[in-house]
């Protein structure tokens, strides 16, 4: 799917011009690929890159255009097992133009980050800092997630929500290294600012992007290593919570089996005593009372209920 912008009044609006100088191809089709291929003389292997989510970040110098990879986090529209993944954005910047490519429809330009835009690089920048703000959106909702299991973890006997955890904490690691790629992208093009055509406004603000990209990248990291370090302690509590399950349930099994010695003593074919009282069923239901009575004071006392 192509989508045409144009930049009016500072502003990205669509814009079905013949004219319009920002292109957006969203998961292209076959007839989209070799437009990107043989009109704009877009590397193959490139704009195949482009779509493969394990792609790393770079930077690479073309002919007619520069193109870039950077890593920014997938939209979460279901559940998934709380699995957080990242997905591969292409900006092919021409010296009229720039195309961006991507595997999936998002709000390209939305955010207080393109309330003002000057140029084509100033896009490409603004770009690269949507998707740290997007990463440091999903760190917030990771934590508040962390958050919620932690306090179901207290009660439950279930690995179910230990394996959600697990989850969180691989997307973590898959954040690390999206995160860490994209700041070598960034290094690269603070040592090419002059090659690519930044303004000084736009190299003040790739500076102050290779910033939040580092903060990104430590927030990140603090709650990986805060997650792995607790999960043996999670997993204890779980198991903790079964153990305390099982002990109920034998102390139940302990109390239940004194009333049923009994039964099964004056359920035998034999002699026995107050086997002709007319209140020899009473003092039965009586001795089972009591026994079990007294077996559940004594597992208290030992504070096994």
């Amino acid at each position: 799917m192509l989508k045409h912008y144009k930049i009016i009044d500072q502003r990205i609006v669509p814009n079905d011009d013949e004219d319009a100088n920002i292109l957006v191809f969203v998961n292209p089709d076959e007839s989209e690929k070799r437009m990107l291929i043989d009109q704009f003389m877009v590397d193959e292997h490139t704009l195949n890159s482009t779509l493969d989510p394990d792609e790393l970040s770079r930077l690479e110098y073309e002919p007619n255009h520069i193109a870039f990879i950077f890593k920014r986090p997938r939209s979460i529209t279901a559940r998934e097992n709380i699995l957080f993944k990242v997905s591969s954005t292409g900006v092919f910047l021409f010296k009229d133009r720039i195309v961006i490519v991507a595997s999936e429809d998002i709000p390209f330009f939305e955010g207080k980050q393109f309330n003002r835009v000057h140029s084509n690089p100033d896009i490409l920048l603004k770009l690269v800092f949507r998707a740290i703000y997007h990463f440091l959106e999903h760190l917030k909702a990771i934590n508040l997630v962390t958050d919620e299991f932690q306090r179901k973890i207290n009660t439950s006997i279930e690995n179910k929500y230990l394996i959600d955890l697990f989850s969180l904490a691989k997307s973590l690691v898959y954040y690390l290294n999206a995160i860490n790629s994209n700041g070598v992208l960034l290094e690269k093009l603070k040592i090419n600012t002059v090659k690519i055509g930044f303004s000084q406004e736009e190299s003040e603000l790739l500076d102050d992007i290779v910033i939040e990209n580092t903060q990104c990248y430590k927030q990140a990291e603090i709650h990986s290593n805060v997650l792995a370090s607790l999960m043996d302690a999670r997993a204890s509590i779980v198991s903790n919570n079964l153990n305390v399950v099982m002990k109920l349930l034998t102390s139940i099994t302990i109390i239940l089996m004194l009333p049923t010695l009994v039964a099964s003593i004056y359920g035998m074919n034999v002699a026995l005593p107050f086997q002709h009282s007319p209140y020899a069923f009473l003092v039965t239901m009586l001795m089972c009372g009591g026994l079990s009575l007294l077996g559940f004071l004594f597992l208290l006392k030992k504070k096994l209920f």
